[in-house]
């Protein structure tokens, strides 16, 4: 999916870059951003002949372009030197509220307790496991051994992604993939733990992973070298060459592989945006032909795990929210079904963990998670709720399938996070461990609200803010406004150490569930997406305007952010709407969506013909040429703008937002900065190890905090 988020002095002395920019510059007073050069091409779409002088942009291996990225970057450092001690500050400050040195609370697998641990200092984590005690209970003085040290791997290379690990059955192999450029195409490689040796077998481009119960065969999926689609299934006997098991000739399908709770079967799950088909292979027999579960029929999405030669199937059917249905797996055919979960109107059932005795059901209601627990042998439900206005409770996984207990994480926008340990039997939690902030953090001094709004269509809209407590709502509140809107994805009230310093200097921040969404059910996204897109774009811009009117801030102090589809969004607001907002960080936005939507060789393209449209048709042109940023920029003021990126992205083509950038150069009519800053060693999630990541989301601070005229 597209999930469409040089020095000052180097600077100054650079007067020409040949062929492809030319900037003069002497002082910060007088800094004049990059031109960027252009060209001719054009092409008939629908009788519409459309011309893209920035389109030499895409061709990444022509000095030219990397050239002219540099001087944005140079550019960027130059506009925002005067911002880079508070972005040091709020680093340090983000810092000093971290514990460096940290272990995550360790989880069962078999004969061992698995941790991942941090160590002051250092970019990645490490892997590690100890063995249980004789009473089966976490032994902390067990001998501790590491997996996979995250920073051994990253030595030497300027990007270091861990797309995924899988342990074998018996516990002595792990498999694991890496990515090294930002581009997500990853590696798959397999140590044997006995003898800390990695194997001969590698494979690239590797998107899963699953073992079969012999220890010695491995599933995985492998997506195209162009297109990025999981389009293959392969087969691997270790010390063997890879068979191909299955190709997914659908365009619009992906393919996923990994194993049910009990490890009973290997299950291969295709996905498009509206339909599913999942297939099983029993573990124990991996060379035997794949089943499909329930066929594919367009419309109906489901997906399998498996229980005691039962299938427990999610699936849509006469059940838009999702019901939860148990079959045989010799006939697990619809006439088969017996109800486990029902559907229900309000709540949407995302996903479900099963145990030997026990279920666990995630839900979403009202914009918040809930979890219910059902008891196979008493066939009754006990739900675990939160009685907050704005929180997250979800499953996190407990590997055990004979467990009595889960693990949930907990947490809030004022509340960091906590992992607990549900008794399945009684629905009692206990809590593990809460992050600890450092630095005395007071979550007292804070609180987070619920705020509904009534979009322009009668609609209402949820939202959830956070503050610092004796904030006024006089329309005086800096007030940073976060949304997404796309695919289905709900976002979440998580807590954010960083997004700490925003508050103590009085910030407000709110985050807005928009229609394209699941915050509130499937249909939230179905009227978020195709030829409704553009109520996503409404109910921002209706959220923004209920803040301004209603004192939580004023027009000339709300600064918007969005990544991805979301900088997709602040694409589309910005053009309809400049006037409203301060300031607009658009993160690795999807603005160029006409060209990279009518181009099928690009990555994921056709693949999201059923989120977008297709261009093809000329309804679906028309629409998405309506609201397209890059297509309908205009001369006009528009807000202060940083756009930031990665030149690997894969999801969201750097091209996207370098062109966006000099296009717009040419059609603003205002004095406001209009900056880009590129990674030039990181794709579409940023910088990999978490304190370069944390400098780049302090930079971004620092530039908001600028623009609302805060300096310290």
């Amino acid at each position: 999916m597209k999930i469409r988020h040089l020095s000052i002095a180097g600077f100054v002395s650079l007067m020409s870059l040949q062929g492809g920019v030319s900037m003069a510059a002497s002082n910060t007073d007088s800094i004049k951003p990059p031109v960027a050069a252009t060209s001719q091409w054009q092409e008939v779409r629908h009788g519409e002949t459309v011309t893209d002088p920035y389109r030499w942009l895409h061709k990444k291996d022509d000095p030219k372009v990397i050239d002219y990225l540099k001087a944005e970057n140079a550019y960027t450092d130059a506009m925002t030197a005067h911002v880079k001690p508070l972005a040091d500050k709020l680093f340090q400050e983000t810092r000093a509220r971290m514990k460096e040195t940290d272990l995550s609370v360790p989880v069962r697998r078999g004969n061992y307790y698995y941790y991942n641990r941090f160590e002051a200092g250092k970019q990645y984590p490490f892997f590690c496991r100890r063995p249980a005690a004789a009473n089966g209970q976490d032994d902390v003085n067990g001998k501790e051994e590491i997996l996979l040290d995250g920073n051994a791997l990253a030595e030497g290379q300027k990007f270091m992604g861990m797309g995924g690990t899988s342990l074998s059955p018996d516990a002595n192999l792990i498999a694991y993939w890496v990515d090294y450029t930002g581009y997500r195409q990853f590696r798959l490689q397999v140590k044997d733990l006995r003898s800390g040796k990695v194997l001969s077998d590698t494979v690239e481009r590797v998107t899963s992973v699953a073992w079969a119960a012999d220890n010695q065969t491995l599933f995985y999926t492998q997506e195209d070298p162009v297109t990025k689609r999981s389009d293959r299934l392969f087969r691997l006997k270790l010390g063997s060459q890879p068979e191909q098991v299955y190709y997914e000739a659908v365009e619009q399908f992906a393919l996923e592989v990994g194993t049910t709770k009990d490890r009973a079967f290997v299950i291969v799950h295709a996905q498009s945006t509206d339909t599913t088909e999942d297939w099983a292979i029993p573990a124990d027999k991996p060379t035997t032909t794949m089943r499909s579960v329930l066929g594919r029929q367009t419309g109906h999405r489901y997906d399998t795990d498996s229980h005691k030669g039962q299938f427990l199937i999610r699936t849509n059917r006469n059940a838009r929210n999702f019901r939860l249905v148990s079959a045989p797996v010799a006939t697990p055919d619809e006439a088969h079904w017996t109800t486990i979960a029902e559907h229900q109107n309000d709540g949407l059932i995302t996903g479900f963990e099963v145990f030997e005795n026990y279920l666990a059901v995630a839900e979403k209601s009202q914009a918040l998670n809930r979890i219910r627990i059902y008891d196979f042998a008493k066939k009754n439900w006990k739900t675990i709720a939160f009685d907050d206005q704005v929180y997250l409770a979800m499953n996190t996984g407990t590997p055990e399938y004979r467990s009595g207990t889960m693990r949930i994480n907990y947490q809030s926008p004022v509340t960091p996070s906590t992992v607990m340990e549900v008794d399945l039997a009684s629905g009692q939690r206990k809590v593990l461990k809460q992050q600890e902030v450092l630095g005395g953090y007071d979550a007292s001094r804070y609180e987070a609200r619920r705020i509904w709004v009534t979009a322009r269509d009668g609609v209402r809209v949820p939202a959830w803010a956070v503050m610092k407590k004796g904030v006024e709502l006089n329309g005086k509140a800096p007030l940073l406004l976060y949304a997404y809107g796309s695919y289905g994805i709900s976002m979440e009230p998580s807590f954010s150490l960083a997004r700490v310093s925003l508050l103590d200097r009085g910030v407000i921040y709110v985050q807005a569930h928009i229609r394209g969404g699941t915050e509130m059910g499937e249909h939230w996204h179905d009227d978020g997406m195709l030829m409704k897109k553009k109520n996503t774009f409404y109910d921002f811009i209706d959220v923004a305007e209920y803040l301004t009117k209603n004192g939580w801030t004023s027009r000339d102090r709300l600064i918007i952010q969005g990544g991805s589809a979301g900088g997709l969004l602040m694409g589309a607001v910005t053009n309809m709407r400049p006037d409203l907002f301060k300031a607009v960080h658009a993160a690795v936005p999807f603005v160029d969506v006409m060209n990279t939507m009518m181009d099928a060789s690009l990555p994921l393209t056709t693949g999201e013909y059923l989120e977008w449209g297709n261009p093809n048709e000329k309804a679906a042109y028309d629409y998405m040429r309506s609201y397209s940023p890059y297509d309908n920029l205009e001369k006009k003021a528009y807000p202060a703008i940083l756009v930031t990126t990665g030149l690997n992205d894969s999801q969201v083509m750097y091209w996207e937002p370098a062109k966006y950038v000099a296009k717009l150069r040419t059609l603003k009519t205002d004095n406001n900065p209009l900056l880009l800053k590129m990674n030039m060693d990181a794709g579409h999630g940023g910088a990999s190890g978490r304190y370069d990541a944390l400098k780049e989301a302090s930079f971004n601070f620092a530039w908001m905090l600028d623009q609302w005229g805060i300096k310290e």
